[in-house]
């Protein structure tokens, strides 16, 4: 059986409620049940967690069944990639030393089916958005992970959990033109630097497949609030597909 590597990002575990985030997480492990049987590898690329944060000897609650499975997954042999985003930038080693998830804080180039790919979560990249990029230098600082830490975990996930969803009261979920994509503006760019084939990216809840030039494509893994997206390379080829039959199902709206 030929062998496919999956992508998918944005699950938002935890958000808004935990009804609502337990229909996601079924909905997620379905998905990782099925693409176990051909996958050779899975790369999730940020905020898999609405929030994260490990104290020493703590961890947020919840999320018992997707960890679960993820561990079954890689002790069948198949790896699983974690790239950190900006809502869960604050994953240490916990899930790498438990369950043996390869954490990843910044972008990564991989090459897989002949094809080199650039992956990330895409927050911070490209042109603009400087106050969030001045902000979260502040937040991965050993400072104020020191400071967060000395907060009570439920004032402290309380905290996290007001600023997450005033985050996404905010935050642009449109797609206008090519020439406002800021990603898409930083794969052009980047393109020119050290070309790749292609480009992965999630953060802006958008499924989106858009060409660069002749060579390389960009690609944007959507979310699973309202989207159920993903990614698949199969044969050196990148295809963007959805879940729809199982959302439909579940009577899930498009409203986050």
């Amino acid at each position: 059986m030929d062998k496919k590597i999956y992508f998918a990002s944005d699950f938002h575990l935890g958000s808004p409620n935990i009804e609502e985030s337990h229909k996601r997480e079924k909905i997620i492990l379905e998905w990782l049940c099925e693409i176990e049987k051909d996958a050779k590898a899975i790369y999730l690329l940020g905020d898999v967690f609405d929030f994260w944060f490990e104290y020493k000897k703590v961890i947020p609650k919840g999320f018992v069944r997707f960890l679960g499975k993820l561990a079954q997954i890689i002790d069948n042999g198949i790896e699983v990639h974690l790239i950190v985003g900006n809502h869960d930038l604050w994953i240490d080693s916990y899930l790498n030393e438990e369950i043996g998830l390869k954490i990843h804080h910044n972008s990564i180039i991989i090459e897989e089916q002949s094809k080199k790919i650039y992956i990330g979560h895409g927050d911070g990249l490209g042109e603009g958005d400087y106050f969030y990029k001045f902000l979260k230098k502040i937040f991965i600082s050993k400072t104020c992970k020191w400071l967060f830490s000395q907060l009570h975990p439920d004032l402290a996930l309380s905290i996290a959990h007001k600023w997450s969803r005033s985050s996404k009261k905010n935050k642009e979920e449109k797609f206008i033109s090519e020439e406002k994509e800021i990603l898409f503006g930083f794969c052009k760019k980047m393109q020119k630097i050290n070309p790749v084939d292609y480009y992965i990216f999630g953060h802006r809840h958008i499924p989106m497949q858009l060409r660069i030039d002749s060579k390389s494509e960009y690609f944007n893994v959507g979310d699973w609030i309202s989207n159920y997206s993903y990614v698949r390379l199969h044969e050196g080829v990148l295809s963007l597909n959805k879940r729809t039959k199982t959302t439909k199902s579940l009577n899930l709206s498009n409203k986050h």
